[in-house]
């Protein structure tokens, strides 16, 4: 499948709950006798309380309720206006990555559980099928289970990896990493951190050690730093999105377990209230089913009609 059809088939249980619902609002509302008139006060709340239902979150949903109370008398179709405004969510913080760093560093953050270490093997093998060499760095160095995870998926994708021994310093390696780099002509290099709670102070502290460490090595790096949230905690994760930005400069966002929840609505809600990209989604548990975020396609997956 291509990635249009995997982020479908990842978005199918956010639309089985959503689609049918949004189909009877807008059945309700797209009436030509009330094109020219506005919205009523049933259409508006049912629409609330649908997208809220979706983990679109409060802020979004007030946003595009407004959109839709000060538009649609213009003869404009509830299911347009919906998705436009959503789409503007996505664009207003759209930016693409930084460029003309040689060897990128990116690096990758999350809390436990999030399935930042498979992502990272995805990644990986993401970027090696569009003909990039990358170079994994396991700087998880307190679980010897995460660096034994990891070169597992780094072999599945045919990359190369560094790691040291268990409880060696992890700035030190990523150091090491950036340089190995360098010399073997790898290129970008994605580094692994240990998964923390966003609370832990002294090991946020860390994160902030290796960002300093890493510039030392190649000018500018960390290039990005991308944080993995799961889609199935919903809005408990943006409190840990704020937080590893304040401490870890997050740049932009991984959003996993997509297919493994009804409420997908949670991407818009991380769009428009962190103001930070999503650069991709995981969809499924294979090697394959990590899929660029495209918010066009995000938006028609999520909205394709059912009658």
């Amino acid at each position: 499948m291509g990635f249009v059809d995997r982020l479908r088939e990842g978005l199918a249980r956010t639309k089985e709950q959503f689609v049918g619902r949004f189909d009877d609002i807008v059945q309700q509302a797209d009436t030509a006798e009330r094109r020219t008139h506005p919205v009523d006060v049933d259409t508006i709340e049912a629409l609330e309380e649908l997208l809220i239902s979706a983990d679109v979150g409060l802020a979004a949903t007030e946003r595009i309720v407004t959109a839709v109370r000060s538009r649609a008398r213009r003869g404009e179709s509830l299911r347009d206006l919906v998705k436009e405004e959503i789409r503007r969510v996505f664009d207003a913080v759209e930016r693409p990555p930084p460029d003309g760093h040689h060897p990128h560093v990116t690096l990758v953050v999350g809390v436990n559980g999030t399935g930042k270490t498979t992502t990272i093997g995805k990644l990986a093998n993401l970027l090696k099928a569009s003909g990039k060499e990358p170079l994994v760095c396991a700087a998880d160095t307190f679980r010897a289970a995460a660096v034994e995870q990891l070169e597992i998926w780094a072999k599945r994708a045919k990359v190369d990896i560094i790691r040291a021994k268990e409880g060696a310093d992890p700035a030190a390696l990523v150091f090491d990493a950036i340089q190995s780099g360098k010399a073997r002509g790898r290129d970008p290099i994605l580094v692994d951190t240990a998964g923390r709670l966003h609370t832990r102070v002294n090991l946020m502290n860390e994160l902030d050690k290796i960002r300093r460490v890493a510039s030392r090595a190649t000018e500018g790096a960390p290039h990005e730093v991308l944080l993995v949230l799961d889609a199935t905690v919903g809005q408990n994760g943006l409190q840990q999105a704020r937080e590893f930005t304040s401490v870890a400069g997050v740049t932009g966002i991984i959003l996993t377990k997509l297919d493994g929840t009804a409420k997908g609505g949670v991407a818009v809600a991380i769009a428009n209230d962190l103001k930070l990209p999503i650069r991709y989604v995981g969809v499924g548990e294979g090697i394959d089913d990590l899929v660029p975020f495209s918010a066009q396609d995000f938006v028609d997956a999520l909205f394709q009609e059912q009658w």
